[in-house]
């Protein structure tokens, strides 16, 4: 608030409302797990690159900038992010193990490599990996 950095500001507030409205929910303990920290600045980025991929569909750019700037804000809180290669090399050794041969046994990689590198990387870049390895 010092900094008068209004992006910061607004992710941020965002972000602790979020995390009361998680602690409120009906049967919650009285404090969140890092997982589930996670899983929910996670949630909040996603919402933040939908809107601006539909603002810049509109060309509502005085929207979009500020949505991307906070998603970027947001990232800071996660863990480094795997690499594209480091992703195809795990992907292609779970492909092995497991003998799947055919895109159409794509879920099966999927829910495997998902669980393996959770919060690590997004299931998109998972899900482009196996696409690329198995065609």
């Amino acid at each position: 608030m010092l900094a008068r950095d209004k992006t910061k500001l607004e992710a941020l507030r965002a972000l602790k409302s979020a995390f009361t409205n998680a602690l409120s929910e009906k049967g919650h303990k009285d404090e969140l797990s890092d997982d589930e920290e996670l899983q929910i600045i996670r949630k909040l980025i996603k919402q933040r690159i939908d809107s601006a991929q539909i603002y810049q569909e509109q060309n509502r750019n005085d929207l979009y900038e500020p949505e991307i700037a906070q998603a970027e804000v947001l990232k800071k809180y996660l863990p480094p992010q795997m690499e594209t290669s480091e992703v195809e090399e795990i992907v292609k050794r779970i492909i092995q193990e497991t003998g799947v041969s055919s895109i159409k046994e794509m879920g099966k990689i999927m829910s495997i490599a998902s669980k393996e590198m959770q919060g690590k990387t997004d299931n998109k870049t998972i899900s482009e990996a196996i696409k690329h390895l198995l065609s």
